[in-house]
């Protein structure tokens, strides 16, 4: 159960059949539209800070402003539930638990507000744990944190703490105790704190500092795109942040995570300490961050929970951010996850944003779940039957849908039915998987309704004349910004068709239209010439290697051990054949390999090079 204790390890199996249901992210669900910049024009759909928990035979996605929640029996197909109450400003990073017999459901707060509880969360009956919680023991009024002072690791607790709790992360311990911890800040730490919740929900003593960042130690906690900083609006430089509290404890230790350095850019990432008591003291992990992808189509996965499956197998959840509309235009990701028998906490971000299986059993190797359906469609030429021109810089073309960035995008000269874009893949291949990534442009739409849905039809041909059914989204009408559609049996085609039909927004406008199989030839030859140079900052290591003829992209792993590289940047092969990898930890020495990807498959992994 998800933030409960738990020290349940999944067991190997082999690689799921080929038959297995899949998913890939971004998460394929109906993500909700936003009201907060309503009165200024900005309209986006989002989703972040996801908290999935497993109640009785089901899993409920908790996320941010979403005026509901989604109810799954499979981590794939999920279905959003309103429920009888929720807060008229929604609620911004909740925490979710369930103690088996009741689910606890509470929102982020600056001030005393309720929490909710449920025993049928499948059809959204909600209560009040409490109306009302007491005052956060220390804390100032809201406002009043701007005169506390910062706190370090290694400092005296606190006497005072800033309002809240924000970002609040339930745990329940296997004597039956209970604890929250929280914070969401560029200057105060995590905080954590017991609970009495024999009636409603009370505190027990003071709040206590746990962790803060580290950055001139930890290179990952630093701000910024690949942690290089960034600036505010009045040219002050922007802070590395840390939130996103969750806890677990797996063989009798705990693991208190969080997300640093800010949900803005790549970089976001998931962090974890490790303590013998829930309240700490912990100790910084030095193989972190453990959920990092800053690579990719999804970028960013900090900040989201971490749970078993049915089958005992862990996943991470994470938030990846697309940022066109806003800064906080973001998606949910989900990540399988393990723990080794020594202990150490990993999250598999390689080939991330590709197909991967949900398995159907236990399963102690996260890396058995990619499929090996390899992308087809990067850089493919693409043509649309119409496009909306733009004055400017800014392209609205239809080859945006091929570049695997969703801040890119192809926009129609209208919204009507009967819009096609038409990809050609160069030549006939075997095709698996296809994810249809919708953007918003001035989509005019802030909050639920009713034709506020997703209906389109895709088609396949070998020759680009004779066109046959793929996939469609079927009479269910809900909106599906990241649709993804396993295919049931393999096709051989070389074009594949976007056939429009409704979406609710005023603008038809596609980011990526992802194609998943494989060209039936030949993997690539393992990357040669690598060489891993640590920089005079021992944060950053600039890692090179040679060409591999016909690559689409890389993946550089690294890790603490040779056979630990659980720390992927993947990045494609347009893009140069060197990394400046500014994530590593001062004082820690690391392993580095790098691998070769194409539309065939993977190459062998290349050797694995000492940073010492």
């Amino acid at each position: 159960m998800s933030g409960l204790s738990t020290t349940t390890l999944a067991k190997p199996t082999p690689k799921p059949e080929p038959d297995s249901r899949t998913y890939a992210n971004p998460v394929d669900i109906d993500y909700r539209y936003n009201f907060e910049q309503l009165n200024v024009g900005i309209s986006y759909r989002t989703g972040a800070d996801p908290v999935i928990v497993r109640h009785g035979d089901a899993y409920y996605l908790f996320q941010t402003l979403a005026d509901g929640y989604w109810r799954s029996t499979n981590l794939i197909d999920w279905t959003f539930i309103a429920p009888n109450r929720w807060p008229f400003e929604s609620m911004v990073a909740p925490t979710a638990i369930s103690d088996g017999d009741r689910l606890l459901l509470m929102q982020s707060m600056f001030t005393p507000g309720a929490v909710l509880v449920t025993r049928d969360p499948e059809h959204g009956q909600f209560d009040f744990l409490t109306r009302k919680l007491p005052k956060l023991p220390n804390s100032v009024s809201p406002g009043r944190d701007r005169d506390l002072l910062p706190w370090h690791m290694g400092e005296p607790q606190p006497v005072a703490i800033p309002p809240g709790p924000w970002d609040p992360a339930f745990f329940k311990d296997d004597d039956g105790r209970w604890y929250l911890y929280w914070g969401s800040s560029d200057t105060f730490p995590l905080y954590g704190i017991e609970l009495d919740m024999r009636e409603g929900m009370r505190y027990i003593g003071e709040p206590r500092a746990l962790v803060a960042l580290e950055p001139q130690r930890h290179g990952w906690e630093r701000f910024g795109q690949d942690h290089r900083g960034a600036t505010l609006a009045d040219g002050k430089p922007a802070g590395n942040y840390i939130e996103g509290a969750w806890m677990n404890k797996v063989g009798g230790r705990y693991y208190l995570q969080y997300g640093a350095p800010g949900t803005e850019y790549n970089a976001y990432a998931t962090g974890v300490y490790v303590g013998d008591d829930p309240l700490g003291p912990f100790e910084y992990a030095p193989y972190n961050p453990v959920g990092y992808k800053p690579g990719g189509f999804v970028q960013g996965a900090g900040h989201g929970s971490t749970f078993q499956d049915a089958h005992g197998n862990w996943w991470n959840t994470g938030t990846p951010w697309l940022g066109y509309n806003w800064n906080f235009e973001r998606r949910i990701a989900m990540f399988p996850a393990a723990f080794s028998e020594d202990g150490q906490m990993s999250v598999s971000t390689r080939f991330g944003d590709f197909p991967h299986y949900i398995p159907e059993g236990p399963n102690e190797d996260p890396e058995r779940l990619f499929t090996g359906w390899m992308l087809l469609s990067y850089r493919k030429p693409a043509t649309a039957s119409s496009t909306l021109e733009k004055s400017g810089a800014e392209s609205f073309a239809a080859e945006n849908v091929t570049d695997e960035n969703p801040r890119t995008f192809w926009v129609a000269g209208g919204n009507e039915a009967g819009q096609t874009l038409t990809l050609d893949l160069g030549s006939a291949k075997t095709l698996c998987a296809v994810q249809v990534n919708f953007a918003d442009y001035q989509s005019g739409r802030y909050g639920d309704a009713d034709d506020v849905y997703t209906e389109f039809a895709l088609q396949y041909s070998r020759d680009g004349k004779q066109w046959q059914p793929l996939a469609d989204t079927g009479k269910q009408r809900r909106d599906r910004p990241n649709a993804y559609f396993q295919l049931p049996s393999p096709v051989r085609a070389r074009y594949v068709r976007y056939v429009h039909g409704h979406v609710g927004a005023a603008h038809l406008a596609i980011s990526d239209v992802r194609v998943f199989g494989n060209a039936d030839g030949k993997a690539p030859a393992a990357p040669a010439a690598i060489t891993a140079v640590r920089d005079a900052d021992p944060r950053a290591v600039a890692v090179r290697w040679r060409e591999v003829s016909g690559a689409v992209g890389y993946n550089v792993r690294w890790g603490v051990a040779p056979d630990r590289l659980y720390s992927t940047y993947q990045i494609f092969a347009d893009q140069g054949t060197h990394l400046e990898l500014r994530a590593l930890n001062v004082g820690v020495s690391y392993f580095v390999a790098v691998e070769a990807f194409d539309e065939n498959g993977v190459s062998r992994l290349s050797k694995v090079v000492a940073v010492p």
